[in-house]
């Protein structure tokens, strides 16, 4: 478990309960924790919150020759589990988005993946974070 920092280095602190972040700051904080994750296990972070239009990427990592395209799912105690919060709808847009990033990016990579990493923030100031590689693949939605 990685305990959460009560000020950062930019001298943002933050509320020692997580229930009172707002929701834009508890997805921030969720991609914040993510891609500290990412980058320990070895993943390049080449965009962050890459948008085509309306439809945005959470984080587009690349660990070896794979090219992954990470959602991020940031959950309070007590909601919806994280990983459940990916509808087939918001896996069309994300296929459709990644079609453009790849477009975007021809030399990025020759694989491609679909990952989601749920970030969830317990009471105490805690994060359990769960990389899941792979998660869905296009031609799923």
């Amino acid at each position: 478990m990685l305990r959460l920092p009560t000020g950062s280095r930019k001298g943002h602190c933050l509320p020692p309960d997580p229930n009172r972040l707002t929701r834009q700051e508890l997805g921030r904080l969720g991609e914040d924790l993510a891609v500290r994750a990412l980058e320990e296990s070895g993943h390049e972070v080449l965009a962050r919150n890459w948008r085509d239009g309306r439809n945005e990427l959470d984080i587009v990592a690349r660990r070896e020759q794979t090219v992954a395209f990470v959602e991020v799912k940031t959950r309070r105690p007590g909601v919806q589990p994280a990983e459940e919060g990916l509808t087939p709808g918001q896996r069309r847009r994300l296929s459709a988005v990644a079609g453009a990033w790849i477009k975007a990016n021809p030399r990025a990579g020759s694989d491609f993946a679909f990952d989601v990493v749920t970030v969830h923030i317990g009471p105490s100031g805690s994060a359990q974070i769960r990389h899941i590689p792979e998660a869905f693949y296009g031609d799923d939605c």
